[in-house]
């Protein structure tokens, strides 16, 4: 029983980030920030319809000079990039989170694409 559950949790540690649920993820990871009704919190925009959004464009949001002078839209390219390194992205940015893993990088763009 023991060498079981020890494989199942040897298993789990080592399921690839691109696995995991992306919700469950941006719960864990954004949603201290952010929200996905439309309304802008204190600390950040919200990410509803962020995929296919102008840079630093949410309504209302007073954003970084460092993200308002980036130019272009939110593509799953720039939205990688900038999870991967917020600082590095937009040098003077208001994010210092940032998401390690490739695959909870994509997991979490999946599913902000699905609240579009």
């Amino acid at each position: 029983m023991r060498l079981a559950l020890a494989a199942a949790l040897t298993l789990a540690a080592v399921v690839p980030a691109a696995a995991q649920d992306g919700q469950a993820l941006y719960n864990a990871q954004c949603r201290s920030c952010h929200t996905l009704t439309g309304v802008n919190s204190p600390a950040g925009p919200s990410l509803k319809g962020v995929s296919g959004r102008r840079i630093a464009a949410a309504p209302g949001y007073n954003f970084s000079a460092g993200l308002k002078g980036k130019a272009g839209t939110w593509t799953d390219a720039s939205l990688d990039a900038y999870l991967a390194n917020p600082a590095g992205f937009a040098p003077g940015g208001k994010m210092f989170a940032r998401v390690a893993q490739p695959g909870a990088r994509a997991a979490i763009i999946s599913y902000l694409k699905a609240q579009n």
